[in-house]
């Protein structure tokens, strides 16, 4: 108990149905990390993965283009859903470039994944790369939960660091779980939120370990479950339930999964020579 005490994410790994998620992650992940392709040829699976996360973070924000759509096009800086689009696909590039600075500094990280995902669009002012202040609006599609203030952003963006910083026992899940839904809540800047929300909970994912290579998109998986299940899984863990915090961490383990299998298609495809 004195473990759990000092850190709070460990308890979440002892809700009902946590472990159980935690275990079929794990075994998912593993069987893609044994194919046969990924010997040889990890580095494209890695690419398409990366390719495949930004089409499904892209599709939760609104912009929910063909896959082959993102793969052909280079201007993103038309209209909105392009702009989403490219932010989506810079986040992707950039996740796996910040994991040392992260466990050092997260705070630092996420004003980074800000400024990225702007990238050189107009309008934003001095908005970018700073959490928001009083009075500012905030742009995030699908999530409709209240919003806290910027006070209370800051308090709990410094707690989840604090947290992030000191490690602990909890499974990579739970805590890319928490960190992805943590975010969404908080939409701690004025735009691009959920994008940065999910990139984060990639950072987690392969920095931990449990997907050092990055080829389980769960990002994938979020948009396969359906906007609306998103967004039912997330009224969860703003709830504060154990039950409704089991039921957000299981919701990002199938994501995973998802992801899990996406790759493994990638993978079956490589094989035969298809792609």
């Amino acid at each position: 108990m004195s473990t759990h005490a000092s850190d709070p994410l460990a308890a979440l790994g002892s809700l009902p149905g946590v472990a159980e998620s935690v275990d079929s992650v794990r075994k998912a992940v593993d069987r893609v990390y044994g194919h046969r392709v990924m010997r040889r040829r990890s580095n494209e699976i890695t690419s398409e993965a990366a390719l495949r996360g930004a089409r499904g973070s892209a599709a939760l924000s609104g912009a929910d283009w063909a896959l082959e759509e993102v793969r052909r096009r280079t201007d993103f800086g038309g209209d909105a859903e392009a702009r989403t689009v490219g932010a989506a696909l810079r986040l992707g590039a950039e996740a796996g470039q910040l994991l040392s600075i992260w466990r050092q500094s997260p705070l630092r990280v996420l004003a980074r994944l800000h400024l990225v995902a702007v990238g050189d669009a107009a309008g934003f002012g001095d908005s970018v790369g700073r959490p928001r202040q009083a009075g500012e609006a905030v742009d995030e599609p699908l999530i409709e939960a209240p919003l806290p203030d910027p006070a209370e952003v800051s308090g709990r963006l410094d707690g989840l660091s604090a947290l992030i910083i000191a490690g602990g026992t909890a499974p990579a899940l739970v805590t890319a779980a928490v960190v992805h839904g943590e975010l969404l809540a908080l939409r701690p800047f004025t735009s691009y939120n959920g994008l940065i929300a999910r990139a984060a909970e990639r950072i987690v994912l392969i920095g931990s370990g449990l997907d050092p290579k990055a080829i389980c998109p769960a990002e994938v998986g979020h948009a396969e479950q359906g906007r609306a299940a998103y967004v039912a899984a997330f009224e969860g863990y703003v709830s504060g339930t154990p039950e409704g915090m089991a039921a957000w961490i299981a919701h990002c383990g199938r994501a995973v999964e998802l992801g899990v299998r996406e790759s493994t298609a990638v993978c079956e495809a490589l094989q035969r020579g298809a792609a």
